[in-house]
């Protein structure tokens, strides 16, 4: 019996999607935590968190080109997937290490980079070989492919999902005060290790069971160099070995240049971990050409082949402006979702973490009826060809900041907005990644030539790579309505005089949000919280019957009161000419480069389906 004709999908597509909804669980997890992390225990601003932030993702997404390598060529899918899921638990575990010592800042630094690598490395190995598994299922012809990533991508949300939840609830807690306790930040790193640990375990003791051809046989246990030969004895289209150890000398030779210049300054001031995210920046950006020039220019690829990958490669290109504005989530919007977002429920206080769980339910419940859209307009040959699909996408997410954009206008620094603006953003942006992620894995594997099945894999991973890394340096854009540590700690030695005082707590002296409060006491040892943005600086200064000093006391107030706002409120910022000044400005920055990516891909769609040669 065919696969065509069976009822149903394979039995391994239900195993790889359990391994990949516990890697993502394990990943989301810890990624939702991340930037509330740096910020509230290593104490890192909010433009050196989203930079870290950035060349973490985008290096997370760079060293997939690795692990499709070796599994085309040497050790198979299986293998990568198992050594990449170790790497990415003892990864975690480092994470759970580091927010352990987080008060001695040198030894949480080296902790966290350890942890940082391994998950790094191990996500290489792991993440595009789980991917072309999901392929390998199907025969060449089975139209249920799309359908298949579909689901698959699924399970990678209902980890996504599931993970914020719960490791948010343990890792981002709160006194009594309302201040953030960096020490339960661990809780939610071991979660998200045991999330790893749990992928493996399924993995390991299901695959050799369910993870078969249509024909019974079993996949990703040949490396496909060695697996096509063996099917093809008389086809030499295997590269030549000189030029692979080419290919491995440069990726290993940037990889190396990337983590010396990433060990080495990750522990010193701010203004230097800002010059190694630029050097991570030219690294990832360097490799997103090189590498697929390289494959590209391979001897062995015939006109069609080479057409076919060109296709991947320009889709690719427009997928960055996609997820550079989609990847928000863990940065800017993480950031607006704890500042300017009400998330009090019932007298409950929802954590700024579990928003990044609202995508995720929202692909759970909408990737089955997506799944069916595409299969229905298949069975009328009406289901747009993947270039097209992938264009909706973008418009679907630039109108996402769009919606979110008029939620916002007029806000005021500080001023809490209902959760209804962000909840639609996600609400809007899931179907806009459902109309492309998925679609994108399962183009990438009708279009590459099998031979070199995985190492694409990697490539398209590039796209998302690069786009990390624009997200992260987008993210610094966001209008901060925040005082600096200088800023606070300045006010406190202007304004503290023998009558009252202000009381700086810890956190008070690295960043103060306008809306957060301090505690001033007077001399009888009364004390009171007052905002910042409520301060009466007049109450701070000495008491006086004289007229001139009272009105040139007014006058300094006034002029504090002048200068403050004007340096935590507005900061004007301008990228490529749009002027940032708000929240509004800074989302319609997301319109312009996801809409204006939509309309030229849409244009370029029609010459894109004839290069694909009748692969839809």
């Amino acid at each position: 019996m065919s696969i065509e004709t069976q009822k149903g999908h394979p039995k391994g597509l239900y195993l790889l999607f359990t391994t990949e909804m516990w890697e993502r669980f394990s990943y989301y997890g810890m990624r939702a935590l991340f930037t509330l992390f740096l910020v509230n225990a290593l104490m890192f601003d909010k433009k050196t968190a989203s930079g870290i932030y950035g060349s973490y993702t985008s290096l997370v997404y760079l060293t997939p080109i690795i692990g499709g390598y070796f599994a085309d060529n040497i050790w198979g899918n299986r293998k990568s997937i198992f050594v990449g899921g170790i790497m990415m638990a003892i990864g975690q575990f480092f994470m759970f290490l580091s927010a352990s010592f987080y008060v001695n800042h040198s030894l949480a630094m080296i902790l966290m980079i350890v942890g940082l690598t391994f998950l790094i490395f191990g996500n290489g190995f792991f993440k595009p070989n789980i991917s072309t598994l999901v392929g390998q299922l199907y025969s060449e012809t089975d139209k249920r492919k799309d359908a298949a990533y579909t689901i698959f991508y699924m399970g990678i949300n209902l980890g996504a999902f599931i993970a914020p939840l719960l490791c948010g609830y343990l890792g981002e807690r709160y006194d009594a005060s309302g201040a953030v306790i960096p020490s339960a930040f661990k809780w939610g790193f071991l979660c998200a290790c045991l999330g790893m640990i749990i992928s493996v375990v399924t993995f390991e003791l299901r695959k050799n069971k369910v993870l078969n051809t249509p024909e019974g046989n079993p996949i990703g246990v040949e490396p496909n160099q060695k697996r096509l030969a063996q099917e093809n004895p008389n086809d030499t289209v295997a590269p030549k070995k000189s030029n692979s150890n080419v290919f491995i000398g440069i990726l290993v030779g940037i990889i190396l240049l990337v983590f010396f210049r990433f060990f080495v300054f990750i522990s010193a001031d701010e203004s230097v971990i800002d010059i190694t995210n630029n050097y991570i920046s030219a690294a990832i950006f360097a490799v997103s050409i090189a590498i697929p020039l390289i494959i590209i220019t391979d001897k062995s690829l015939n006109k069609i082949e080479k057409q076919r990958i060109s296709v991947i490669y320009i889709v690719a290109f427009f997928v960055i402006f996609f997820w550079a504005a989609f990847e928000q989530a863990g940065a800017s919007l993480t950031f607006f979702a704890a500042e300017q977002t009400n998330r009090v429920i019932f007298n409950f206080h929802m954590p700024a973490s579990w928003f990044n769980s609202f995508n995720a339910v929202f692909i759970v419940l909408l990737a089955p009826l997506i799944s069916i859209l595409w299969t229905k307009l298949a069975k009328k040959n009406l289901e747009p060809a993947s270039p097209y699909k992938q264009a909706y996408g973008l418009f679907l997410l630039a109108l996402g900041y769009v919606f979110i954009a008029f939620g916002v206008d007029g806000v005021e620094p500080g001023i809490k907005v209902s959760m209804i603006w962000l909840t639609g953003l996600y609400f809007i942006h899931t179907i806009g990644e459902l109309f492309l992620s998925p679609i994108g894995l399962s183009m990438v594997n009708k279009l590459a030539p099998v031979r070199f099945a995985s190492l694409l894999m990697g490539v398209w991973f590039l796209s998302t790579a690069a786009a990390n890394n624009f997200a992260g340096f987008l993210s610094s854009f966001y209008p901060d309505p925040v005082l600096t540590g200088e800023q606070v700690r300045d006010l406190e030695k202007q304004f503290t005089t023998d009558q009252y005082t202000c009381y700086l707590t810890a956190e008070d002296t690295k960043t103060a949000s306008l809306s957060d409060t301090t505690q001033i006491i007077d001399q009888k040892g009364n004390i009171s919280e007052v905002k910042y943005s409520d301060i009466k600086f007049d109450r701070l200064l000495p008491k006086t019957k004289n007229e001139d000093l009272i009105k040139k006391n007014s006058q300094i107030i006034q002029e504090k009161k002048i200068e403050y706002a004007k340096m935590a409120i507005n900061k004007e910022k301008s990228f490529l000419g749009i002027k940032i000044t708000d929240l509004k400005s800074f989302f319609w920055l997301f319109v312009y480069l996801a809409g204006g990516s939509s309309v030229i891909l849409f244009l370029l769609s029609k010459l894109l389906v004839k290069m694909m040669h009748g692969v839809k």
